[in-house]
């Protein structure tokens, strides 16, 4: 393909920038919309309830901050497995391997749950839960405790 004049030239290098920035934002666009998007497409809002359940709120925060891989899960850090249908048998009214004093759960006494000590950072063996990840938010350590407060139901 011959350009027979400079008019044509910049016409056509014009257009090729057009198709580029096209191009450019659609890829932009794309990749924010993949990284804003969670698992399952959208975020529920975390909110704190007075009486959470242990499968549908407590557990869902084990599964997808303590039982993963080296952690919690089939490898038992410090005996404790919280993968979904062991976690519960495995907290409430269990002494702690580090502090053989306290219950990893205490129904109804979540100051003196070994877990809260653990998520709260304020252990004095070990480090704070989970290890090597972002502290759980405020709203998932509040919902651990009301759930220890209200008894620590396996609902």
């Amino acid at each position: 393909m011959q350009i027979k004049n400079i008019t044509e030239f910049h016409s056509r290098r014009f257009e090729m920038l057009k198709v580029k920035i096209f191009i450019s934002v659609i890829v932009l666009f794309l990749g924010l919309s993949a990284f804003s998007c969670k698992k399952g497409g959208s975020e529920v809002p975390e909110t704190v309830k007075s009486d959470p359940s242990f499968a549908a709120d407590i557990q869902p925060i084990f599964s997808n901050n303590c039982a993963l891989s080296n952690c919690h899960n089939s490898t038992a850090q410090a005996g404790l497995i919280l993968l979904q249908g062991q976690s519960y048998s495995n907290l409430v009214n269990i002494l702690s391997t580090q502090e053989p004093n306290r219950m990893r759960v205490l129904p109804s006494d979540a100051a003196n749950s070994y877990l809260v000590i653990k998520i709260e950072g304020n252990q004095t063996v070990g480090v704070r839960m989970p290890n090597g990840r972002s502290p759980l938010s405020s709203v998932q350590i509040q919902n651990i405790k009301n759930w220890i407060n209200r008894g620590a139901k396996n609902n």
